[in-house]
């Protein structure tokens, strides 16, 4: 009797594969990481062979299932297009989209909204972290598309946007410059303690934090001096740009998979629009 090995458990096999583990696999494949052992033993059942051993605490392939990750590939890189074939651009599968905090504040909500509008029935993953992160999960095949940082002038940039300092001017007469920074690593971050230093000012660290929102309270309750685009920190004070160095203007990009599917085109497409309009 032929053996049928589900799709679901092969992209699960290969989902753990691509990540190095199952904790970073359930992300992908968007089940609980028991639901996904689960899968990968009835997945050993059928095949009659293990297809992982245990190296620490990574899981590494067995000859077998090694041998089962190419095939692998190819079955659901071919269920994939079958199923594009037969829907005729209807959006199936979910849409990975990461962003940077910035963009997830202002444009997730009204982005997420407008594209449910448009495609009731279309399923969206929203990753939100650091450009360099969003970066090497789309090259794990993670994410569709990203929306982040790059320096000025890149090919990928939708629009570029000065940067600027924010917080209170009474804050520039200390000697040490109170400085309100993201966790590295940080664009922005970089930017300003390297304005200063060639600038000769001291400066230290008032308030480190990896939430954007904390850096925002930081800022607005006196603790600190933060550099930002100015598309986005609309309630903070602007700083007269005399007070304190220039600093180089940043480029939104965006970052695309090599294989998109139609709902991931077009939820870029949307955000494209969201991007220039703001």
């Amino acid at each position: 009797m032929a053996v049928n090995l589900p799709t679901n458990m092969l992209r699960s096999f290969v989902a753990i594969v691509d990540t190095g583990s199952m904790l970073n696999a359930t992300e992908r494949v968007f089940v609980t990481q028991s639901a996904l052992s689960l899968q990968i033993k009835r997945l050993e059942e059928l095949v009659q062979q293990p297809l992982f051993t245990r190296d620490g605490r990574r899981l590494a392939l067995t000859a077998a299932g090694d041998l089962l990750l190419g095939y692998a590939r190819r079955v659901l890189a071919l269920h994939d297009e079958a199923v594009a074939a037969v829907s005729a651009g209807a959006f199936a599968g979910p849409v990975r989209v990461g962003m940077v905090q910035d963009f997830a504040d202002a444009l997730l909500t009204g982005l997420l909204a407008r594209f449910a509008e448009l495609h009731a029935d279309a399923q969206i993953y929203a990753r939100v972290a650091g450009t360099a992160e969003l970066q090497e999960m789309l090259d794990r095949s993670q994410l569709d598309l990203a929306i982040g940082y790059a320096a000025a002038g890149d090919p990928r940039a939708v629009r570029q946007a000065p940067t600027v300092w924010f917080g209170e001017a009474a804050l520039t007469d200390q000697h040490e410059l109170p400085l309100v920074v993201l966790e590295k690593p940080c664009r922005f971050r970089e930017a300003a303690t390297a304005a200063l230093d060639a600038a000769g000012r001291p400066w230290r660290i008032a308030v480190e934090t990896p939430n954007l929102s904390t850096l925002r309270a930081a800022v607005a309750a006196g603790l600190g001096i933060t550099s930002r685009t100015a598309l986005f920190l609309h309630d903070l004070p602007v700083l007269d740009a005399a007070l304190l160095p220039p600093l180089p203007d940043v480029a939104c990009v965006f970052l695309r998979s090599d294989r998109q599917s139609d709902a991931a085109r077009r939820l870029g497409e949307l955000a494209e629009e969201l991007v220039e309009a703001l």
